[in-house]
């Protein structure tokens, strides 16, 4: 299971350190100060979430796809900022914009009349980019228990991608979508289970610590 994170990416062109770290200011302040023009708060606030974008993006698009979006939703975010009154929605309102820029993603692509070649059809279109090196196993078995969780219902497939891909704890699941702790306890919980009858596996980890 923990090679799942090697699906995992690195948001390019961040040069800061933990935001909470490096701030302890909460999430309304760096909200507010990125209202006013502050380019250094809105990038912690991406270096924050970028993990939680990235994850609701590939529980709905396939990887390649997930990367670009992943630029684009805060592309959207950022000059639509000042129109958020309520700093605290802020995470829901940041994965709101993420939900409807993957659905926007299969609107374009249906209404776009696209000629798909043999290498398109006979290509993974939810796998990691190959960059002509033969996979890893570590890096196959990950994509596999990924395609088992995509099988899964939207709730499941959202809330596992970002326990087991993105590395985010159940708490922080729910600060940063809106779920309720209860919520997220049980989509993990369910999930995995349906998860291991799929897989045929043993009980599998969620990682340890808090689900």
């Amino acid at each position: 299971m923990a090679a799942l994170f090697e699906l995992r990416p690195v948001p390019p062109g961040l040069a800061v350190m933990n935001p909470r770290a490096e701030s302890g200011d909460p999430d309304d302040e760096l909200v507010r100060a990125a209202q006013c023009g502050d380019r250094h708060a809105f990038g912690l606030l991406y270096d924050r979430y970028a993990r939680m974008v990235h994850g609701i993006l590939l529980a709905r698009v396939p990887f390649s796809v997930a990367e670009d979006l992943l630029q684009d939703v805060f592309l959207q975010a950022l000059p639509r900022m000042a129109t958020l009154r309520d700093t605290s929605r802020f995470p829901g309102w940041l994965a709101a914009i993420a939900r409807n820029a993957a659905n926007d993603h299969y609107r374009h692509s249906k209404r776009q009349e696209v000629e798909l070649n043999e290498e398109t059809i006979g290509s993974d279109s939810r796998q990691h980019p190959q960059d002509g090196s033969r996979p890893s196993q570590s890096r196959t078995e990950a994509q596999a228990v990924l395609e088992a969780i995509l099988s899964l219902s939207d709730a499941y497939r959202e809330t596992l991608i970002l326990r087991l891909v993105e590395g985010l704890t159940g708490p922080e699941i729910a600060e940063r979508t809106g779920l309720t702790h209860g919520s997220v306890r049980v989509n993990l919980h369910r999930g995995m289970q349906q998860l291991r009858e799929i897989l045929g596996q043993k009980p599998l980890s969620a990682g340890g610590g808090n689900l």
